[in-house]
């Protein structure tokens, strides 16, 4: 019986990739050292699987910024403002179009799927000439026969790829994008040519837009793509992955009549209804890929169950057939428990981690092939018993106060009264102007929190030196002029991190980390039990930082669909009870903040589209418990404390009802690198009363806008909003810049603020 691993992550035990790339970002190393980095820990991974056991590993699964990027890079697909001029595309170009540089903007970039992963989305038209301009997958395969591993190389599927573009700019929106797939698919075959002649004798494709609503056309175009490189993949064995939900009746089948197609793989994690159509008609001859240990979360895989549902899968596909595999790729979920000697003795004894992960699909494997290691599922079932019998998981108290069949909670006034009302208490100018939220984390700053953390300074040292790193942001805020003003969250390293320390049912790690994008890592914390808010979090040092301004200071905290969202989540319940939960808790601080003077509260609902089902018969369950869940934490305010809420890369329009659902007083919205796709839905008739500020400019990029561009983006604005609820901000928070680039950005923001006022003025 064999096993296969979709995808592995990519930043190491350590994150040497992220520091790899920053050290070369800031011009410290070299890309022959870069380069090092990478094929040291390419190298380490294929070996650790190759150790385990795992017959398919994959390679070319390893990137620098994403996945999609690293196949707009194999298709030569570069917009023509980063000026390429052909031939193999080096960082410079591959860089320029994920993060920007001195001349011109970045591309996109959005949520790969419903997770908090990001791809920077191809612009393509009818004029791109596509070229073979990226040898990657070949170049990494190489590397790991080399090293003696027979690796499975693993590209994003040529309609997949296309599904998830978007027309260029100046191109038509109606463009049809699968007219692109005859330009594509000649440049897929020399991939595979390549691959063919260094030996590869499997492929692994990735259409994970096959467990979408697709229309027909679009399934057609699977089996058109598929057709047209049957000649190309002979001799190979073809693997088409599909992941994180179920796969449609009509796709199901589309895929299974895939020409040149061997084996297909299935989220059995997320997509269970999928095992009912394997069942029912999984054609003779083929091989089953089976995801029956999660690769999105970090729980132990409950082995006994898998095994159960391995085994009918056995009887339907035959042993030789099946094959034991993750849900997804392993990229979701942090790298190794051996990194965690701190972690809690019993919740470790929980959870499994990639490294974990790997070893469980083994030993699923080996225990099918009649070889069970009966110690390895004698200690896992003591685990699963563990946790489900724990008195730390349940609090009967919380479950009573969040079981809230029946209610609304709903602000009593009307959205247009209240602004009326917080207008006469904060008098802000029209187009007023903020941050949303964090400022640049220096150097300085994250040692002293690292200190502090080590008990190396005493809590009178560490909250001596927030306070002075408050005041610097304070008092820079006031010399820039803008309107209302943040303390820039010094005390706090990651935001949901932050909030989930203080709360109960969370546990946490030391090196959980995993890859959001590029060099970006984020530490999810661990949702293991029932949630309540034991103390204030945020009081103290958002009414410290009011206290050194005459100006509003906006209290920071994390909506409950973020934290949920941005967490590993317990998955012993459903997820909105655990929202729910969130949701009292944070409206116990809203109120706190409320109480100590705190007139403007941001409530950030940065993963709330992040988090919508990627089938449409889903969406309206999981918006009504999500929005329901925002609404929960400021039912209880006056009219005049303003509620801001804040929301960033992902495409908005499709839920702007649920949006206004909300009912913020004021949203900031990422809205700069989609070309203001945002702004369309205003134009199409969508009325807005609320506060809005969709960002001036992109923050994930180091180009510092000009006056005059951040004017001309104020202005397309204008054209469709109201003058009395726009508000002038970035498109998200500060921290991952640096104070070079944030003040001249800053002074250009305020500065075209104060232009556009002046002749609002003067036009009246």
């Amino acid at each position: 019986m064999a096993s296969h691993i979709v995808g592995y992550p990519r930043m190491g035990p350590k994150r040497e990739l992220k520091f790899a790339l920053e050290s070369f970002w800031d011009g410290k190393s070299s890309a022959e050292e870069l380069q090092k980095v990478a094929a040291d820990l390419r190298s380490s991974i294929w070996k650790q699987m190759a150790d385990a056991g795992i017959k398919y590993i994959p390679s070319n699964t390893f990137s620098f910024y994403d996945q999609v990027l690293d196949t707009t890079a194999m298709l030569g697909a570069v917009p023509a403002r980063y000026n390429w001029n052909g031939g193999e595309i080096g960082f410079d170009t591959y860089f320029s179009m994920a993060r920007g540089n001195a001349s011109v903007p970045a591309m996109e970039m959005t949520k790969w799927f419903d997770t908090n992963y990001h791809f920077i989305v191809p612009e393509l038209g009818p004029d791109v000439k596509f070229s073979y301009a990226s040898h990657k997958a070949v170049t990494e395969y190489k590397e790991a026969k080399s090293l003696g591993v027979d690796t499975v190389p693993v590209l994003v599927g040529p309609v997949t790829y296309l599904l998830l573009s978007k027309p260029a700019k100046g191109v038509e929106k109606t463009f049809p994008l699968l007219s692109l797939l005859d330009k594509i698919l000649p440049i897929y075959k020399e991939v595979i040519a390549e691959l063919k002649a260094a030996g590869a004798s499997w492929i692994q494709f990735d259409e994970a837009t096959l467990v979408m609503d697709l229309e027909s056309y679009q399934l057609e175009a699977f089996t058109k793509a598929y057709a047209e490189l049957e000649s190309s993949l002979s001799g190979l064995n073809v693997l088409v992955e599909t992941y994180f939900s179920d796969v449609p009746a009509d796709a199901f089948k589309t895929l299974t009549a895939l020409k040149g197609v061997t084996a297909f793989g299935f989220d059995l994690v997320r997509g269970t209804k999928t095992l009912d159509l394997i069942k029912g008609g999984l054609p003779s001859g083929k091989y089953l890929f089976a995801g029956v240990v999660d690769g999105r979360n970090i729980w132990a895989n409950d082995l006994d169950a898998s095994l159960i549902t391995l085994k009918s899968l056995e009887g339907i596909v035959g042993n030789d057939k099946l094959v034991v595999s993750t849900s997804c790729s392993l990229l979701h979920t942090a790298v190794d428990l051996v990194n965690e000697p701190k972690l809690d003795t019993e919740i470790k004894s929980w959870l499994a981690f990639a490294a974990q992960k790997v070893v469980e699909v083994n030993a699923l494997a080996k225990a099918l092939a009649g070889q069970k290691d009966e110690a390895f599922f004698s200690a896992n079932a003591v685990a699963q018993a563990s946790r489900k019998n724990s008195p730390r998981v349940t609090n009967k108290a919380v479950q009573k106060a969040a079981a809230l069949k029946g209610s609304d909670h709903r602000r009593a006034t009307n959205v247009t009264a209240r602004l009326d009302a917080q207008q006469k208490k904060l008098n802000l100018p029209i187009l007023p102007t903020t941050t949303i939220g964090s400022f640049p984390q220096t150097i300085e700053l994250r040692r002293v929190r690292r200190e502090y953390k080590a008990k190396k300074i005493s809590e009178e040292e560490y909250v001596k030196a927030i306070k002075e790193e408050i005041s610097k942001v304070v008092k820079l805020q006031e010399e820039l002029d803008i309107d209302v003003l943040v303390h820039g969250e010094p005390e706090r390293n990651d935001m949901v991190e932050y909030f989930g320390e203080q709360l109960s049912g969370f546990a946490f790690t030391a090196n959980g980390w995993v890859q959001s994008y590029g060099s970006r890592c984020v530490k999810p914390p661990i949702i293991y039990g029932d949630v309540s808010r034991p103390n204030p979090m945020t009081v103290f040092w958002s009414t410290a930082a009011q206290s050194m301004t005459k100006r509003p200071m906006k209290g920071m905290l994390t909506g409950p669909v973020t934290i949920l969202n941005w967490s590993f989540v317990r998955n012993d319940q459903p997820r909105f009870e655990t929202c729910y939960q969130i949701a009292l808790a944070i409206k116990d601080e809203v109120e706190d903040l409320e109480k100590a003077g705190i007139n403007v509260i941001q409530i950030d609902e940065a993963a709330l589209r992040e988090g919508l089902p990627l089938r449409k018969a889903e969406h309206a369950f999981y918006l009504d418990w999500a929005v329901h869940s925002f609404r929960i934490t400021n039912v209880g305010v006056q009219d005049t404390t303003q509620i801001h809420t804040h929301m960033c890369y992902s495409n908005f329009n499709d839920i702007i009802h649920s949006i206004i659902d909300m009912d913020a007083d004021v949203i900031t919205i990422e809205n700069s690198r989609s070309d203001e796709k945002l702004l369309s839905v205003f134009r199409e008739g969508v009325k807005y009363g609320a506060g809005i500020g969709p960002g001036v400019y992109d923050i994930h990029s180091p180009r510092i806008p000009s006056t005059e561009e951040i004017a001309d983006r104020i202005n397309k604005m204008l054209a469709v909003l109201e003058t009395n609820i726009l508000w002038v901000n970035p498109d998200c928070g500060l921290k991952t810049r640096k104070y070079a680039e944030v003040k001249p950005a800053l002074q250009n923001m305020v500065a075209a603020a104060k232009l556009l006022r002046t002749e609002l003025a003067s036009a009246k």
